[in-house]
């Protein structure tokens, strides 16, 4: 089956140069204009697919060639057409960086790419690293430029006299302070803290994108289905704690959805601000921002003692990334303050500022393998015997530990469950 649909796949020369910034905005006016706008995110990110779902209206999922599979990312671009009037994808860091690429993506699937550049400080240059991106392989296309952070109509011009006939400037976008977003230590602030202050910055962007001219739908392109097996029932009737709050926001819709298909019912908590755990047969803590509540967690008696309790009645656990620095003894933010965590098992865990780890990266479980990635700031110590390492996807060495205690996995990877359904369901039904 095939369905064609307008889309565009928004890249850049390298991270910072607005992609975001401008994605956020063509989908907030063209959803204004009455248009269903699908969005999509290169790579693992929790981040960024908030903001572009509030620019949206509609979850946004990762597209991974490697962590999800060709043939997942071809089914829900298919479906994402079969529903919408536009499609834009954003990638990750320069246009071909990674293994796969947002290039390799944006050809796999025949979708043309824009090249966002922030063009801050150079004229023609714009035009000729553009052009070296352009032409750099011959598997993709490229729409055109779109020249962000632009001073004046004469640099416009500049860049555009100096672009080949081949490659048009898309648009230029005026150097607009108040259209960007705020950054933390991984990244983006989260959504849902800055809600108010994101739509302000959103409906800017979308005036943003009205002012220069980029109002016209971009070309449609042909999407074709894929033969994706339906999930087996493996967690049929069983209940799914979910810690989700300011402090564990790291959850892929995919992994939800994946865990509903096989017949679990997800019941949200938080270690936040509930006194208990909701009566289920399992618990998942997955990622998110520990150490910003830290103090606040540690002071939840109540919720340790549930959590404790759930523990020592021997039903599963699964903790990842900041769930994992949760589970240890104790936690030390980046002020150097050191608080009390669960101690569902020995270790601390402590911030690094900037330096930390990141990188695809397989689970290797007793279950099987489940493809993941790690993104975190912060180390571990006094940790107990690991059972396993993480494969890195390239890179010979060891990758992030895993952990076992009883029926609790601990690990820093975050893990994509539709690469594995069956070693996923094994997880949360160790019994």
């Amino acid at each position: 089956m095939t369905t064609h649909c307008p889309a565009l796949f928004l890249s850049a020369p390298a991270s910072g140069q607005g992609k975001t910034t401008i994605t956020a905005g063509l989908a907030r006016y063209f959803s204004k204009q009455g248009k269903k706008v699908r969005v999509f995110k290169t790579g693992p990110d929790y981040l960024d697919p908030q903001i572009l779902e509030q620019a949206s209206g509609h979850p946004v999922e990762p597209l991974d060639l490697w962590m999800a599979g060709e043939a997942d990312c071809k089914h829900k671009l298919y479906e994402a057409a079969s529903a919408a009037d536009l499609i834009l994808i954003e990638g990750a860091m320069g246009m071909f960086d990674g293994d796969p690429s947002s290039a390799d993506l944006a050809a796999t699937f025949g979708i043309p790419i824009a090249i966002v550049m922030d063009v801050k400080g150079m004229a023609q240059t714009a035009a000729a690293l553009a052009s070296g991106l352009a032409n750099f392989r011959d598997d993709y296309t490229v729409a055109g430029l779109i020249a962000n952070n632009c001073g004046s109509e004469r640099h416009s011009q500049l860049i555009r006299d100096a672009l080949p006939e081949s490659l048009p400037l898309i648009a230029t976008l005026a150097r607009t302070p108040e259209v960007s977003l705020p950054e933390r230590h991984l990244g983006l602030v989260q959504a849902s803290e800055i809600r108010d202050e994101l739509e302000i910055c959103i409906e800017r962007g979308a005036q943003w994108i009205e002012d220069s001219g980029m109002t016209e739908l971009p070309a449609p392109v042909k999407f074709e289905d894929a033969d994706v097996p339906k999930a087996n029932t493996l967690l049929s009737g069983m209940k799914i704690g979910i810690a989700r709050d300011e402090a564990f926001t790291f959850i892929y819709a995919a992994n939800i959805r994946l865990l509903e298909e096989m017949g679990a019912q997800c019941h949200y908590f938080s270690p936040l601000h509930d006194n208990d755990v909701p009566e289920v047969d399992a618990l998942w803590l997955p990622g998110g921002y520990p150490e910003l509540h830290a103090q606040k967690l540690s002071e939840n008696g109540a919720m340790t003692q549930a959590i404790h309790q759930f523990y020592n009645s021997g039903k599963p656990i699964l903790a990842e990334c900041g769930g994992f620095l949760y589970t240890m003894e104790t936690l030390t933010d980046l002020q150097g303050t050191t608080f009390k965590m669960l101690g569902l098992m020995q270790g601390h865990g402590a911030m690094r500022g900037r330096s930390g780890c990141q990188g695809m990266q397989t689970a290797v479980l007793p279950e099987g393998d489940v493809r993941a990635h790690a993104h975190h700031r912060s180390r571990s110590a006094g940790t107990p015997e690991a059972i396993s390492h993480g494969r890195r996807q390239r890179h010979p060495a060891p990758g992030e530990a895993i952990y076992r205690e009883q029926n609790l996995t601990a690990t820093y990877l975050h893990m994509f469950f539709p690469s594995n359904p069956e070693a996923v369901a094994q997880i949360f039904k160790k019994m």
